[in-house]
C-alpha cells in the first residue's frame, strides 16, 4: 500500500521542527563546550575571569511620566572569560561593549 503524498503545509512544518530542534541542540553543544573551557581555565589556574569598568546609569521616573538619568561612580565588574554567562559573572565581551548599565529605579 502507497503512502498518501505530503502535503506543501506538512513538508514546511517538519523542516520548521527540524532546524528548531537542529539549533537548539547546537546551543546546547555550544554552550557544554563553553562551560569546559571556563572549568578547564579555571583547574589550570589560567585567567577565566577578568574585570571590566562599568558606569551605571540610575533611571529615576517622575510622577510626569518623565525620566532622569543619573551616572553614578564607575565600578569595577568581573565578567568571564567565555562566549556565554557563567558562574553568576556576564561574559566580557558583553560589558566591554556595555560599559554603561541602567538601573531602573
Amino acid at each position: 500500500m502507497a503512502k498518501p503524498a505530503r502535503t506543501g503545509r506538512q513538508i514546511i512544518l517538519r523542516a520548521i521542527r527540524n532546524t528548531l530542534a537542529a539549533t537548539i541542540v547546537l546551543l546546547a553543544i555550544a554552550f557544554l563546550a563553553d562551560y569546559a573551557v571556563l572549568r578547564f581555565r579555571v583547574a589550570t589556574k589560567r585567567s577565566p575571569t577578568a574585570t571590566v569598568t562599568v558606569r551605571p546609569v540610575y533611571a529615576v521616573p517622575h510622577k510626569n511620566r518623565s525620566t532622569e538619568f543619573l551616572l553614578g561612580d564607575p565600578q569595577d565588574q568581573t565578567c568571564v572569560n567565555s562566549l556565554f554567562p557563567h558562574m553568576g559573572d556576564a561574559p566580557c565581551w558583553y560589558l566591554r561593549n556595555h560599559k554603561e548599565q541602567q538601573i531602573n529605579m
